[in-house]
């Protein structure tokens, strides 16, 4: 039986923790009897560090005009490529800020550049940075992402979610497009054949009812379109931010309990999502094998290459092998997979 908000909620003030994960455990179990756990290996690219956004909880954009300002070059992206495909990977994560001397061709450039030269499944894009394509462009969101698309535009990341509550957005980014335009941008991206990831960060400044409202908003979405392949939860990193530096000692990271009251309170609620990803880049490897037993089923990537976390002062680095060992211990059988969740191989 579905449940509804004001169970979510109930849930997630009142239940024990070992509860709420036995529940989430359970149902992990029925969507995933087979007791895989997967991963994949990837790289995260960030293609410039330009954002007019200024997210308050941000410590990797940098202004236009500063002297850390960074755009890569067509050679620099394609380089870390190839040295993703030597490690055995299979997709680039292409992220980036909101750079206002960067256009559309730009984009489609980069994104052709990379589909003559390899084979490897792009990423890219969250939906802030295409509703800003968008927008400088002068084209719908349908038109902006089916040139993307045509270009070499394989598949989107959740980012730029945070939480989708304009309350918190506005405290946390205000330059930041509102909920309701992620959401469209998503919407729009499955209705084009575009599959998604969704996340949600949590532990700034939002409450309970916050956390609640994300997810049923991603969990209606997804009751439309079928579009999300995963949800992926992940704490806020207070390292280096500003809203960290305006709040002082007040501003802490959610602790591992809430990390993983949150992530069993998301695989109960969205029904509609077959993979939950645990989030060992801000966790630790530990702590991602104790999620497996609260809803997780995939440990995400092996993350050859991540600056945003590591830029507020988090940085776990894991090899392969490392998380294929961490599956095992946690008595899971560890399965390589590509982005849309079909098994490349077992170990």
């Amino acid at each position: 039986m579905r449940i509804d908000r004001e169970t979510a909620l109930h849930m997630f003030r009142n239940l024990d923790l070992l509860e709420l994960g036995r529940r989430a455990d359970r149902m992990r179990k029925g969507l995933h009897p087979e007791g895989l756990v997967t991963f994949i290996v990837d790289r995260n690219i960030n293609y410039t560090n330009v954002c007019l956004n200024r997210c308050r909880f941000c410590a990797f954009y940098r202004t236009p005009g500063s002297p850390e300002a960074y755009v890569l070059s067509e050679e620099q992206i394609l380089e870390k490529i190839r040295e993703t495909l030597k490690q055995g990977g299979t997709q680039i994560l292409l992220q980036g800020g909101l750079n206002p001397d960067l256009d559309l061709s730009f984009y489609t450039g980069m994104l052709r550049a990379i589909k003559r030269e390899f084979s490897i499944n792009v990423h890219g894009f969250s939906p802030p940075e295409i509703s800003y394509i968008a927008r400088k462009s002068g084209m719908t969101l349908r038109e902006t992402l089916l040139t993307l698309k045509e270009a070499g535009l394989d598949s989107i990341p959740g980012g730029g979610a945070e939480i989708l509550s304009d309350r918190v957005r506005e405290v946390l980014s205000p330059a930041k497009i509102r909920a309701s335009e992620w959401l469209e941008v998503m919407e729009v991206a499955h209705q084009a054949g575009i599959k998604s990831t969704a996340t949600m960060m949590f532990g700034s400044v939002e409450g309970d009812e916050d956390i609640i409202e994300h997810l049923d908003a991603v969990r209606r979405l997804q009751d439309r379109t079928g579009g999300f392949t995963a949800f992926i939860p992940w704490s806020f990193q207070p390292g280096n931010t500003e809203i960290a530096k305006q709040r002082g000692a007040s501003t802490a990271s959610a602790t591992a309990v809430d990390y993983l009251r949150v992530l069993a309170l998301s695989r109960l609620y969205l029904d509609n999502i077959r993979n939950i990803q645990a989030s060992w880049v801000t966790q630790g490897l530990k702590m991602a094998q104790v999620s497996l037993r609260f809803g997780a089923n995939d440990f995400g990537s092996t993350m050859i290459e991540e600056n945003v976390v590591k830029a507020a002062g988090v940085s776990y680095t894991v090899t392969r092998d490392d998380i294929i060992n961490a599956i095992r211990r946690a008595g899971f059988g560890p399965a390589q997979r590509d982005t849309f969740y079909n098994i490349l191989r077992r170990f």
